[in-house]
């Protein structure tokens, strides 16, 4: 679907509204934190003036009026929400953000994710490409995102269960979560534990809904979930690349012969995405030559087996010492290091 197609489908109101009232103000649009800060210069854009300036571009090949690409650019509403937690005898203050970005098709679908690094501006940014991804394959949905600012590794199974429910109850107290409305999934930081904690919470607060296990994808299979969601972004992410290589004019300019065997592949991070990545290239004939971590990369020319590094990480909890594959303790160097092909799925 192309942009002019999605501006056809918009039916977006012409103020950008909150649960909390109107948030026109620059200031609270670009909230951020300081790893954000740190991680972007003074003179660079932040991620949603990022998406923002792409939008632009991409808008000027559009024939919608300007009128309707500002409503299809802008966020429909966004919550922001704070509530206490008692962590060791202190009372610490969770907060946490959803945004839908555009609901001219419901329900809202994106992921809720658990990260130190969430802020206003990434859920506003990561909400509005759903948007977008969800129109270019025409998939009936609007876009949505949402986090809580912790790190999920200082807390302990049963705190992150009261957070995820007291974060749940806060959505549907607003109506920010629904079959029919906004349905959240796994993101970073987040899996199908969590998601089935936000479907019974759900459930108690909707018990007539009988369509209220569909108020959460990415469950477990046993409670509703379906088989290949774990993989499935991975999947995607070779699908893609497989038939990006396909066209003529990126094998001519890469120089690339076009197929997946014997193509040389660098992989930044080692999470859901980044190690279903690596299995599927590997499985199809690719050499995975580099694995990037936060802490170390692991790099092999002659290619890297990718489950056995993944064990090896389960076991000792990092790449150091892994035997088959050189551990550059200057993981960034790695993304520099000459291959076909770079993914970035970190972070």
């Amino acid at each position: 679907m192309t942009l002019s197609l999605l501006a056809a489908n918009c039916f977006k109101a012409a103020s950008r509204r909150s649960a909390f009232g109107r948030i026109g103000t620059v200031g609270l649009r670009t909230l951020t934190t300081s790893v954000t800060d740190q991680a972007t210069g003074p003179e660079e854009p932040k991620f949603l003036q990022a998406v923002e300036l792409y939008f632009d571009r991409a808008s000027k090949h559009s024939t919608a009026s300007p009128d309707t690409l500002r409503h299809i650019k802008s966020t429909d509403t966004v919550l922001s929400v704070t509530f206490p937690m008692e962590k060791n005898g202190k009372t610490v203050m969770i907060r946490g953000y959803r945004s839908q970005h555009s609901r001219h098709r419901l329900p809202c679908k994106g992921g809720i994710r658990y990260s130190s690094e969430v802020d206003l501006q990434e859920v506003e940014a990561l909400s509005a490409l759903m948007t977008y991804k969800c129109a270019v394959v025409d998939v009936p949905f609007g876009g949505g995102k949402g986090g809580i600012m912790i790190n999920p590794k200082d807390w302990t199974d049963a705190e992150l269960e009261r957070i995820t429910r007291r974060f749940t109850l806060e959505l549907c107290q607003k109506n920010f979560i629904g079959p029919g409305v906004d349905v959240p999934a796994p993101d970073v930081g987040t899996g199908p534990r969590e998601m089935g904690w936000i479907a019974d919470t759900y459930r108690n607060f909707y018990p007539q809904d009988v369509n209220g296990a569909a108020c959460v994808t990415g469950k477990a299979l046993s409670l509703g979930g379906v088989r290949g969601r774990t993989e499935a972004t991975g999947l995607g992410v070779y699908y893609g690349i497989r038939e990006f290589l396909g066209y003529p004019e990126v094998q001519k300019q890469m120089k690339h012969h076009g197929k997946i065997q014997d193509t040389t592949v660098i992989v930044q991070g080692f999470g859901n995405v980044g190690y279903w990545a690596s299995k599927f290239f590997e499985s199809n004939g690719a050499k995975i030559i580099g694995i990037v971590e936060h802490d170390v990369a692991a790099y092999n020319p002659s290619g890297i087996n990718v489950e056995q590094l993944s064990l090896w990480r389960k076991e000792h909890g990092t790449f150091r010492g892994f035997p088959d594959a050189q551990i550059i303790s200057e993981p960034m160097t790695v993304l520099e290091a000459e291959c076909d092909v770079l993914i970035p799925a970190a972070l």
